[in-house]
């Protein structure tokens, strides 16, 4: 039988099939609310997993946020309408009638590349820059979540101190200067109200507006790496999410990583599952639970 694996981002909730050999199959994704009330994000819920629900026998859930005992709080409401309190798995398992699993997107990509690498390391860290900047963290072998779900949430520490306000309520967080919302709200001039794939188009045709951002955003991140490396001394990072897998990004976090003390340099690799690393992550955590 399948795993009907669901992972819920700022942007999109993707849906797929997952088998006990590993396909991946009926993909399919829809858009994240605009407002995510209560309401909206248990009709999206609805819509998704009702063409694909009668073929599983479990769930495993990749989700935004904080995820504690079963509950989703949003900690930046600009990803995901400051959702409170929502009961994510009790939901889910009365909309399909299936025992539900689940994890913060951005610990079960990290879950997922771990599984992926564990025969060769034991210690790394995940960063995943999209619409927002999550991570994870792995320490011999073992996922930190933390007993209140918040161990990971690498976006949400301080890249400068001075810097603009972050969605959780914060100044200069890595996410409020890296995360794709953030690139999009630092254009101005002619690339002002441009999304963060149109401000990679312009960086890519030698926009140095667009080049200066993106360079920002790439250098937060290799600052974030060495962070993690001084903390947790990773034997490696992997980058994942939107921003982190556009082209020519990881270049720019790799470049800027070999200005750091060579003690604290750590290599950077590319997510192995590329977009579908919280699907797979979820299921994978799913099964050794």
């Amino acid at each position: 039988m399948n795993t009907l694996a669901i992972d819920i981002g700022g942007t999109k909730i993707s849906a797929a099939l997952i088998s006990r050999d590993n396909q991946l199959t009926q993909h399919t994704q829809i858009t994240t609310p605009a407002s995510a009330s209560p309401t909206q994000l248990y009709e999206a819920l609805v819509a998704i997993t009702t063409p694909l629900k009668n073929h599983a026998d479990s769930v495993a859930v990749a989700s935004t946020g904080i995820i504690c005992n079963g509950i989703l709080t949003a900690l930046n409401p600009d990803n995901l309408g400051g959702l409170k309190d929502f009961p994510l798995k009790e939901t889910l398992s009365a909309i399909t009638g299936l025992p539900c699993w689940l994890l913060n997107d951005a610990q079960a990509a990290t879950w997922a590349e771990y599984d992926y690498r564990r025969e060769t390391i034991s210690d790394m860290a995940f960063i995943t820059v999209s619409t927002g900047v999550g991570g994870g963290v792995i320490q011999q072998g073992q996922l930190f979540t933390g007993k209140r779900g918040i161990a990971g949430h690498l976006g949400h520490t301080l890249a400068d101190p001075h810097g603009p306000r972050c969605g959780c309520g914060r100044y200069g967080c890595v996410e409020a200067i890296a995360s794709g919302r953030a690139i999009a709200a630092q254009a101005t001039g002619e690339l002002a109200g441009k999304d963060a794939k149109a401000i990679f188009a312009a960086f890519h045709q030698g926009n140095s507006q667009a080049k200066s951002i993106i360079k920002h955003s790439a250098n937060t991140i290799a600052n974030l790496v060495t962070d993690i490396k001084a903390t947790t001394d990773a034997d490696c990072v992997v980058l994942g999410g939107s921003v982190g897998l556009a082209k020519g990004y990881i270049e720019l976090v790799q470049a800027a990583m070999t200005q750091q003390p060579l003690a604290l340099q750590v290599p950077i690799l590319s997510a192995h599952y590329h977009h579908d690393a919280g699907l797979w992550g979820a299921v994978l955590w799913a099964r050794e639970q």
